[in-house]
């Protein structure tokens, strides 16, 4: 299907090949002929399909927990949103998880190439590893907003500036994503800093990558949307091991946290039946009711609806995990800007920084003859302030000073 031939058809053309040349060679095959016959599955093995394709089995998973792990996921997200929101400025929806087995073949053939695979390992709580998958445009557009641009700056290629500021916003929303799984098993969960590299997945072997990516895996799909600049899809890539061990734990903790609480109020029910049996004896006086009030059909309609269901719901309420609400405490420590975003999670981003001595136009016949020792006047005159740039921006004013061998630069002014 995929154009390579099998070991069969090769073994077919070779064996052909043997009759075709007059069947005069003998039925031991000398030795010369044994080499090259033993090179054939050498080479049959460097053209078989890459590590990762295959069938996926759907045995795997049941429709149950797909849809369980699709929620645990879509909670998970709904945190991330929040958090990458803080980062860029611009409104933030990530929904409808697609949770399906998939393999490597199948990641190549349905995701724009090349992309980018952050990985983060959780080292406390939880013992796995899951993958994010971004595509570039995505990625330029999200650190640009990060950087202070207004997300239109996507041109050229991700450099080193880009990976780490994609892997500072997936630390953020991966660590919201764990505050949440905590709070719904009950227990800290913690992540590792992520690790994010530029792939064009073709020629990329997936074990260099992670283990469980040569073979089948689950695949969460997001629709993912910032502003008007992103409307991509993001992709989540489990181990399907970790994937099923991350939706009992979750699962497990609900419930056992429901059956942790259950054994204290166990003697309530045993004290219930005295107002059951109050209750049991109820109705004879609504029977003595005024005729007259029965007619009218106020009391004899509302009591029994009303009452009668909330003593059978007492018991259950009293059965109840029922818990303080619990809030995560801010740290006094961190900065805050004047627009509101919070600037301490994005302090260990590396920025360009760039001082400018001058500039000025010059027609390409003058650049044509430019040679060793021609001198270009800039629009600047000597002992002026030079320019300095983050990032490409006009940040401040300095003066050009001699540090021992080096030059540097001394800021005498902050341009507003």
């Amino acid at each position: 299907m995929d154009g390579m031939l099998s070991q069969d058809e090769i073994n077919a053309l070779l064996a052909g090949m043997d009759n075709s040349g007059g069947g005069d060679a003998p039925a031991d095959v000398p030795a010369d002929a044994g080499g090259d016959a033993a090179e054939a599955p050498a080479e049959a093995a460097a053209a078989t399909p890459p590590v990762g394709g295959g069938a996926i089995d759907e045995s795997l998973l049941t429709d149950a927990e797909k849809d369980a792990i699709g929620e645990v996921a879509n909670i998970s997200m709904g945190s991330s949103a929040t958090t990458l929101y803080s980062l860029v400025n611009q409104k933030v929806n990530i929904t409808t998880p697609q949770v399906e087995l998939a393999n490597w073949e199948n990641v190549i053939n349905n995701y724009e190439r090349p992309c980018v695979f952050i990985q983060i390992k959780y080292t406390v709580g939880l013992d796995g590893t899951n993958i994010l998958i971004l595509k570039e445009h995505d990625v330029m557009v999200i650190t640009d907003l990060m950087m202070g641009g207004d997300g239109t700056n996507t041109d050229g290629e991700i450099g080193e500036l880009q990976l780490s500021a994609i892997s500072e916003a997936m630390n953020q929303m991966m660590g919201a994503a764990a505050t949440s799984l905590s709070t719904m098993i009950n227990q800290k969960v913690d992540i590792s800093p992520p690790q994010a590299t530029l792939l064009d997945m073709i020629n990329d072997d997936p074990s260099d990558i992670a283990e469980f990516l040569t073979g089948t895996f689950v695949k969460i799909s997001f629709k993912m949307q910032v502003g008007e600049l992103v409307d991509s899809t993001l992709m989540q890539l489990y181990p399907v091991d970790f994937a099923k061990t991350l939706k009992d734990t979750v699962i497990t903790g609900d419930e056992g946290g429901g059956a942790q609480a259950a054994p204290e109020p166990a003697p309530a029910p045993a004290a219930a039946p005295a107002p059951d049996a109050g209750a049991a004896a109820a109705p004879p006086p609504m029977q003595q009711m005024d005729p007259n009030m029965m007619a009218q059909g106020m009391p004899q309609m509302g009591m029994p609806q009303m009452g009668m269901p909330m003593m059978q719901m007492a018991p259950q309420m009293m059965n109840m995990n029922i818990q303080p609400a619990q809030f995560q405490t801010f740290s006094g420590g961190t900065t805050i800007m004047a627009g509101g975003e919070n600037i301490g999670i994005i302090k260990d981003v590396p920025l360009e920084v760039t001082v400018e001595l001058g500039r000025t136009a010059k027609p390409i016949s003058d650049i044509l003859d430019f040679a060793p020792g021609t001198i270009i006047e800039l629009d600047k005159v000597a002992g002026e302030p030079v320019d300095v740039l983050v990032n490409g921006k006009f940040v401040a004013k300095g003066e050009v000073v001699v540090i021992e061998e080096s030059f540097g630069v001394r800021v005498t002014e902050i341009v507003q």
